[in-house]
């Protein structure tokens, strides 16, 4: 269902990011109907590009209204920007630019210990200078309430992501810096719950999710043009069948 909403928006307003979108679904799934984050929790989305994603997530929770988001998105004057924004109900932080999501995630974990400060970071992110300087923050301070999940679907903007700048062995990197590391496969939503469940409290913790771009549409999975390319009407029909089967 939120795969379908996302092909909606996205067809309607000739909005960009399906790739991009359909490889966190699962991800989104998990924390929010996954009974993982209590009502004072926080969650950012550094991925900010994946915002139809969100967008829909909550409009399932009944956060957002759907009608007014189907109507409204990506339009001029909008609150609901192509890139998540704080003026949408559900968003505690603007995010576009690559990497700024953990570094903000960091200050809210830091400033309030009790609460714990989901965040989920895109591959392409963990090849920033903001990313590791806020993995060795995190570890000297012990934020043991932070959360990082990485939607590592393996390609990013120009191309994948082990020929841009590789970032293997991923989990073993993070283990060096002391941070409690998981693995799962990020479209089985029973993984990442438990991987959710089984956080250390006395390290931060990352959740490695192994995911695919474009999951779930056949002519998009792994293909890096669909992080742009638009729906046409022939298209649209397809990627709603082939979810249909899924």
């Amino acid at each position: 269902k939120i795969r379908g909403r996302v092909i909606e928006l996205l067809y309607k307003h000739q909005a960009a990011h399906l790739g991009s979108c359909m490889s966190c679904i699962e991800i989104l799934v998990a924390l929010y109907f996954g009974g993982v984050m209590r009502p004072e929790d926080k969650f950012l989305m550094s991925k900010g590009w994946a915002a139809a994603a969100l967008y829909s997530v909550l409009s399932e929770k009944g956060i957002v209204d759907w009608k007014d988001l189907y109507e409204n998105y990506y339009e001029l004057g909008s609150k609901y920007w192509g890139l998540v924004h704080h003026t949408v109900p559900g968003i505690e932080h603007s995010f576009g630019s690559a990497g700024h999501g953990l570094p903000v995630a960091i200050g809210m974990a830091l400033a309030d210990r009790k609460k714990k400060v989901y965040v989920l970071v895109s591959d392409g992110e963990c090849q920033c200078g903001t990313f590791y300087e806020s993995i060795l923050f995190a570890s000297q301070h012990k934020l043991n309430n932070l959360i990082v999940l990485v939607d590592n679907n393996r390609l990013q903007a120009f191309g994948w992501t082990k020929k841009v700048l590789n970032i293997e062995p991923l989990d073993n990197r993070i283990k060096t810096f002391n941070w409690k590391v998981q693995r799962v496969n990020g479209h089985n939503f029973k993984e990442i719950v438990k991987a959710c469940e089984n956080l250390s409290n006395k390290k931060p913790n990352i959740i490695v999710c192994d995911t695919i771009k474009g999951k779930g549409i056949s002519f998009a999975e792994n293909k890096l043009e669909w992080h742009y390319y638009n729906l046409d009407k022939k298209l649209m029909e397809r990627a709603l069948k082939d979810i249909d089967k899924m």
